[in-house]
């Protein structure tokens, strides 16, 4: 069996300026913004690489490929979002 290549090129050292987010948010609000990202990119690493189905991710795997890609390890419920991230794409 062939193993997947990682097509996504590791993120910048210099990204594109951020905008802030609006001020008076809960902090809650906050990390669930920044989680829901985080599980994107994840999710389109692990599409690239051809993992296309929730069982083929485990956590294992999701912080693997963060490693791969140069995103802090997610935690157990970025781990959880990605893979419902990758349900909603089958």
């Amino acid at each position: 069996m062939a193993a997947a290549t990682l097509i996504t090129k590791p993120l910048p050292a210099h990204p594109l300026p951020k905008k802030p987010l609006p001020a008076g948010w809960p902090r809650e609000r906050y990390e669930s913004h920044n989680r829901r990202l985080k599980a994107m990119r994840l999710a389109i690493a692990l599409l690239d690489t051809g993992v296309y189905r929730p069982e083929q991710a485990p956590n294992r795997r999701i912080r693997r490929t963060a490693a791969d890609i140069g995103v802090h390890t997610p935690s157990d419920t970025t781990c959880r979002l990605v893979r419902a991230l990758l349900y909603d794409h089958c």
